[in-house]
């Protein structure tokens, strides 16, 4: 955010939030857009094969023990959350037309 606030001539004494200074010069949030970048892949590897290895990755359970804690998350488990927040559904990403267009929703919505 430092080279965001000196391209707008702000300083930190300033007090403006990282948020205005953002919709000042139109730059969406990293969660944003990696929320996009997920959900574009999520689009791709459903419409592969079920024998390509890029989707038998997705359903890939490693053997053994996990350590202690909290299970880390996993990138499909990441993807339907996003999916859930978005209101997108599996059955949306299989019409190509469709899902881009639902897609493409979201991301005007979150830009405004």
């Amino acid at each position: 955010m430092r080279v965001v606030r000196w391209m707008c001539g702000v300083k930190l004494k300033d007090r403006v939030s990282n948020k205005e200074l953002r919709e000042r010069l139109g730059i969406v949030g990293i969660m944003s857009l990696l929320q996009q970048n997920r959900l574009r892949w999520y689009g791709h590897v459903l419409w592969k094969e079920d024998n390509d290895w890029m989707k038998k990755c997705t359903k890939y359970e490693v053997m053994g023990s996990r350590s202690r804690g909290r299970p880390k998350w996993t990138w499909l488990e990441v993807v339907q959350r996003d999916c859930q927040v978005c209101g997108l559904r599996r059955d949306d990403a299989m019409v190509y037309g469709k899902w881009r267009k639902l897609k493409k929703m979201v991301d005007e919505q979150e830009e405004v």
